[in-house]
């Protein structure tokens, strides 16, 4: 992994500080009542799963999406885009409640690609292995017809040794704080995407492999504010900082900075938004107090 070339400048300084910050205050904080902990994990779920599943071209609105996972029990799918969002919910599930004692194995990794895509029908032959055809990321019209390729990604025959050197890597990396997690965190996902390890799914299992690992960094309170929703309406920034970065990576200078501007970019972004959500539940506590002292004044006046 050459990050010789990695320029960690004031800017990026600045938002990894600002993220660090705001997980300190979410530490300090405490935590909010149970039922409004459950709401707001439960609104940034649907919005994680509609997001970045509508980022690889589904159709259903998170509306939908939570009708369907309100009866996700009869596991009956009729299309594929509510097979996807299926198995979406479930690894978010898995994730929220085992991410402690999940480690960062190409094991592990599988078997979440295999939970992601358990309802797709169409991914029955290929999840939870590596990829055994190319899959090159190409452009499509409107009509889907192929306009070329923008990325060459690794060869099925790479593919094996490709992961095991980047979970070596980012294993190491973190364990000898090599560079600040969100960094590491970033640099495992554009090399991940670059390397397209799976058939189908890579963009979808990449979103829900950052979560896991800034959870595992210590980063808490993402399950409550959804990195997807940030990404959504950016998706064509978020491609391009993609490829810019993924196209210098076999050349002597990789360019780093570009794709992680962005990924750090959307990590403040979505503590913003749990900030907002954070500071409207404060005033409505503080505002319903108020109205139990007053209430609690008035019948002491009536006495």
């Amino acid at each position: 992994m050459n990050i010789s070339t990695l320029e960690i400048t004031p800017h990026i300084l600045k938002l990894i500080a600002e993220i660090d910050e705001f997980k300190g205050s979410w530490r300090a904080l405490g935590t909010l009542a149970p039922e409004r902990l459950a709401a707001l994990r439960k609104v940034a779920t649907i919005e994680s799963i509609g997001s970045s599943t509508r980022i690889e071209g589904a159709k259903l609105s998170d509306r939908q999406i939570e009708a369907l996972l309100s009866n996700i029990e009869q596991k009956s799918f009729r299309t594929r885009d509510e097979q996807e969002v299926a198995g979406y919910a479930e690894v978010m599930q898995i994730l929220f409640e085992s991410w402690e004692m999940i480690p960062l194995t190409e094991n592990y990794i599988k078997q979440l690609h295999s939970i992601l895509l358990q309802y797709s029908y169409k991914d029955e032959r290929h999840r939870g292995n590596y990829k055994s055809v190319e899959n090159h990321i190409e452009a499509f019209d409107q009509q889907g017809k192929s306009l070329g390729i923008l990325f060459v990604t690794a060869s099925p025959f790479e593919t094996p040794l490709l992961m095991e050197e980047l979970l070596c890597w980012t294993r190491d990396a973190f364990e000898e704080k090599l560079l600040h997690p969100l960094l590491i965190i970033g640099i495992f996902i554009v090399q991940f995407l670059a390397i397209h390890p799976f058939q189908d799914g890579n963009g979808r299992l990449s979103r829900v492999l950052t979560t896991w690992l800034l959870l595992k960094s210590g980063y808490t309170y993402v399950p409550y504010s959804s990195l997807e929703t940030i990404i959504e309406p950016n998706k064509d920034s978020y491609y391009l900082a993609l490829r810019r970065t993924q196209k210098s990576l076999k050349t002597d200078k990789p360019n780093w900075i570009t794709w992680l501007q962005f990924f750090l970019h959307s990590l403040k972004r979505q503590k913003d938004h749990l900030a907002v959500k954070l500071n409207r539940e404060q005033i409505k506590n503080e505002t319903l107090f108020s109205t139990e002292s007053l209430s609690q004044q008035e019948k002491l006046v009536s006495i």
